[in-house]
């Protein structure tokens, strides 16, 4: 299984801010309720790192209202070995 950042942005106001928080943990699950958020350093975004088994499986840890403006990222881990593959999979 492939481990994948979600990233979902709400807008600056208070009212904004509680909402989006609110709805992430009243889903009540573990992954939702692990969520970091950046509101306290003014980044009106939230994020969570769910193992799923692709991008549309982790878009589903989210409040179906957010789901379609989630960011979802597959997160990768390196070592020096690999650097011809990171090479490879950007061309010219």
């Amino acid at each position: 299984m492939d481990r994948y950042l979600v990233e979902i942005d709400h807008p600056a106001e208070k009212g904004a801010c509680l909402k989006a928080v609110r709805q992430i943990l009243e889903m009540g699950s573990h992954f939702v309720t692990h969520a970091e958020w950046g509101c306290l350093d003014d980044v009106h975004t939230g994020w969570i790192i769910v193992e799923a088994e692709s991008h549309d499986e982790a878009r589903l840890v989210l409040p179906p209202v957010d789901r379609s403006a989630a960011r979802v990222v597959k997160l990768a881990r390196f070592d020096l070995r690999q650097l011809d593959e990171i090479e490879a999979h950007h061309p010219g």
